[in-house]
């Protein structure tokens, strides 16, 4: 058979057709148009074909070939064919996971996290799946501003890798988890510090306190935590809480004996008398023993 038509095989002539009644042309036409749109508002209009049969192995061969070229958004719709079409195969997992890493390389972030999310919620502690949470982690990361923005996605990112890293600690990807997370927890108490010493110096000290002390009880390990505890022993003397002041200095002298910010802080509390005392019933002696510092 070679595309030609026996003439046994002829299709038989086709009956007189029936004229459609006015009453029924509508309804069709409003069903068709139903149905498109349905279609349209779950896959969105620039999804590949719907229905592809072609073999699942051939699908996911596609995208990666497509990964290689360079064209990932492309490769990410073609992962997501896999799952789509068939999602009992060998490989849909997978595909999931590198629909997630094709969007991320793209540029999608969003879709990305949405992609990875699937990957963990359908399939959690599989081989991919610190591969799943990284790319959370990396796609808030790409998002990162400097301190004096909005800290949102340092925050999310922050806490992926974390997660991360509770999980999946002898993870491939963990040594670089863990260098991000002190970045990003540099990053958000340095935008702490900046949005306190913003308080500090228009009089509001009850706010600025509230920013020094989430450096000092979320971030000790940062650089930021030294100033912390010097704008602590500023703010408490400026409204009269010695006690409190005092503390702060206390546990600023004993920490870091050597630091610029232990010498104002003294020096501050010099100038009323006073010297640095660490008092048990303050919050930052709490925090600071909560934390397992010295």
């Amino acid at each position: 058979m070679s595309g030609s038509v026996e003439p046994s095989m002829a299709p038989a002539q086709p009956e007189p057709r029936r004229r459609m009644s006015r009453a029924a042309f509508p309804a069709t036409v409003l069903l068709a148009g139903l149905l498109l749109g349905g279609c349209g508002s779950i896959f969105g209009s620039d999804k590949a074909e719907l229905v592809n049969n072609d073999p699942p192995n051939v699908i996911y061969g596609q995208a990666e070939k497509m990964v290689d070229e360079g064209d990932f958004e492309k490769a990410a719709r073609q992962y997501e064919q896999v799952d789509i079409n068939h999602p009992y195969s060998q490989e849909a997992r997978r595909s999931i996971v590198m629909a997630a890493y094709a969007y991320y390389k793209a540029g999608k972030y969003d879709e990305a996290v949405s992609a990875a999310d699937r990957y963990l919620t359908l399939h959690p502690g599989t081989q991919e799946s610190d591969l799943a949470q990284n790319i959370i982690a990396m796609s808030y990361y790409e998002r990162v501003l400097d301190p004096k923005r909005d800290q949102t996605f340092a925050r999310r990112s922050l806490a992926a890798y974390d997660k991360l890293l509770q999980r999946y600690p002898n993870s491939r990807y963990a040594a670089e988890a863990a260098n991000r997370a002190r970045i990003l927890r540099d990053l958000i108490a340095a935008s702490e510090m900046q949005v306190g010493r913003y308080y500090l110096h228009r009089d509001n000290y009850l706010a600025a306190i509230n920013r020094f002390r989430t450096v000092v009880s979320e971030y000790q390990t940062t650089a930021q935590v030294e100033e912390a505890l010097m704008r602590l022993t500023e703010a408490y003397m400026a409204l009269g809480i010695v006690n409190e002041a005092q503390t702060a200095a206390a546990v600023l002298g004993h920490n870091f004996p050597d630091s610029k910010w232990y010498k104002h802080a003294y020096g501050l509390l010099g100038k009323r008398g006073l010297e640095p005392q660490e008092h048990e019933g303050s919050w930052i002696t709490q925090t600071w023993k909560g934390n397992g510092q010295a």
